[in-house]
C-alpha cells in the first residue's frame, strides 16, 4: 500500500513532524523534570503537562478545520490562533 492517499505536501509533512518533534520534547522533559503535578485550570479540570499538550493538539485541529470552513485557505490565521491556544492552555488550564 502507498502513501498516495494522503497529499503530502509541505505544509503537512510540516504538521506530522511539529506534532512528533513536541511529543519527544514533551518526554524529555519529563524524563529530566518528572512530575508534573496535576492542577486545576480555568476549566475546573485537573490536568498534568502530557493532559495539556493533548487538549492543545485538539484544539488546534478544530481551530483550523473551522477556519477552513468558514475563510479557507490560506490558514495563516488558523495559525496565529492555534499558537494563542497553546499559549492559553499551557498558562491557564
Amino acid at each position: 500500500m502507498g502513501l498516495s492517499w494522503m497529499a503530502w505536501t509541505w505544509p503537512t509533512a510540516a504538521f506530522f513532524i511539529v506534532l512528533v518533534l513536541s511529543i519527544v520534547a514533551m518526554g524529555v522533559w519529563e524524563r529530566f523534570s518528572p512530575g508534573g503535578d496535576p492542577r486545576r485550570g480555568v476549566f475546573g479540570l485537573d490536568t498534568t503537562r502530557g493532559d495539556r499538550l493533548f487538549i492543545s493538539w485538539l484544539g488546534t485541529g478544530f481551530i483550523n478545520l473551522g477556519w477552513l470552513a468558514f475563510f479557507g485557505a490560506p490558514l495563516w490565521g488558523g495559525l496565529i490562533l492555534a499558537i494563542i491556544w497553546f499559549i492559553f492552555v499551557f498558562r491557564y488550564v
